[in-house]
């Protein structure tokens, strides 16, 4: 009878606050639509989880109430049963910490989750997730204290529940499928292994099943990617994705304004030059000069060139190199604006006479482009733009 008057003190709490929330829950949409200050989401999930801690305290005082009922009966309370108590509070009391540590927090209006931030999301669910078990976790103590209150036979009529026998039956036609102990002699084999002896058990029904759905799948599978091919393999889907790639790079390279490549190098300007000149003295110098007058490399300064002299050409080279003539690839070192600013500052070179100059080799180059010395001021080391 006690029991049974809580049970229905909880429930009756429940009705209330669900019917409040739906009606919150109404005038929180109504409000969204008016106004971006309200957020339906985390509406719904307070109101969840103070519904949930009203159930956590109303089945908590049943659970002391119970206790305590059960104390004056045995005089005593064990140690498990304490601590059990002990926990209960704990897990209530955090749930109730819980909640007020993120309610300042959903105020914000953010783009994820409905409008969350993705922490704030997690922490309510959390909090509700913790609730949830702390009332699966009050129910089934006050379930078990319950039984310690009554006769051997209610308390045992309490523990086979239905959701125990119902457990029992999914278990027998879902999972095991176990033959019952009282009909095992009969499902003996004769087999016998140094006195263990065999059962013959069907194979799980969950195996079974899995092995059909596998079978179904496989079906499925072959079908769609071998006999009709309306799906992609995984080669044809590689495939596919690095067309879509080259796809996108084109037009992203279409679209952007400071791409560099072999046909449309830009001339430096000063502080671009100055930038190529400190590439040019740290990597260059050793088979160049550092006037560029070369040595194990060729002049820089004069009209010859063994692979044309055009800055579209000069950049090429620096970017590709020639192994074969000792020229090492640079594009592994410098990205695109670097080894543009690198051959602006070897064009800049043209004429500047250094002494010591390696004598013209490959082809006479005459470069009408304008992205020499009608660019460019030379006096010595000194480079200036007009």
């Amino acid at each position: 009878m006690f029991l049974r008057n809580y049970m229905k003190k909880i429930v009756f709490t429940l009705v209330i606050l669900l019917t409040g929330y739906s009606m919150l829950a109404q005038d929180a949409l109504a409000a969204k639509t008016v106004t971006s200050g309200n957020n339906l989401l985390a509406t719904l999930l307070i109101i969840t989880a103070v519904v949930l801690l009203f159930v956590i305290y109303g089945m908590g005082q049943v659970l002391i109430t119970l206790s305590r009922q059960l104390l004056d009966k045995n005089k005593s309370m064990s140690t498990t049963a304490v601590v059990s108590v002990l926990l209960i509070l704990s897990l209530c009391s955090q749930a109730a910490m819980g909640q007020n540590a993120v309610t300042g927090e959903v105020v914000k209006v953010l783009p994820n989750y409905g409008g969350l931030s993705a922490t704030t999301f997690y922490i309510l669910v959390s909090v509700i997730a913790t609730e949830v078990i702390a009332i699966f976790f009050l129910f089934f103590s006050i379930r078990r204290i319950y039984a310690e209150m009554l006769p051997e036979k209610a308390a045992v009529a309490i523990r086979q529940s239905n959701l125990a026998a119902l457990w029992v039956k999914l278990d027998k036609k879902l999972f095991t499928k176990a033959i019952p102990i009282e009909q095992e002699a009969d499902a003996l084999l004769d087999h016998n292994y140094d006195g263990i002896q065999e059962l013959d058990n069907a194979l799980p029904p969950w195996w079974k099943y899995g092995f059909i759905i596998t079978i179904g799948f496989a079906i499925v599978y072959i079908l769609n990617f071998h006999v009709f091919h309306t799906g992609k393999n995984p080669t044809e889907e590689y495939a596919a994705e690095m067309s879509k790639a080259k796809a996108e790079k084109e037009i992203y390279e279409a679209n952007n304004k400071d791409k560099i490549d072999e046909s449309n190098v830009p001339m430096a300007n000063a502080v671009g030059i100055s930038n190529g000149k400190e590439h040019y003295m740290a990597n260059c110098i050793a088979c160049h000069g550092p006037l560029g007058e070369g040595g194990a490399g060729p002049n820089l300064t004069d009209d010859y060139w063994l692979h044309k002299g055009s800055l579209n050409d000069v950049y090429n080279t620096i970017k590709k190199g020639y192994p074969d003539k000792g020229m090492q690839s640079w594009a592994i070192k410098f990205n695109p604006k670097e080894i543009s600013e690198l051959a602006s500052y070897v064009k800049t070179l043209k004429g500047t006479n250094p002494p010591n100059g390696k004598a013209p080799q490959g082809d006479l180059f005459k470069d009408n482009s304008g992205a020499d010395s009608s660019n460019v001021n030379k006096g010595g080391n000194q480079v200036t733009l007009k």
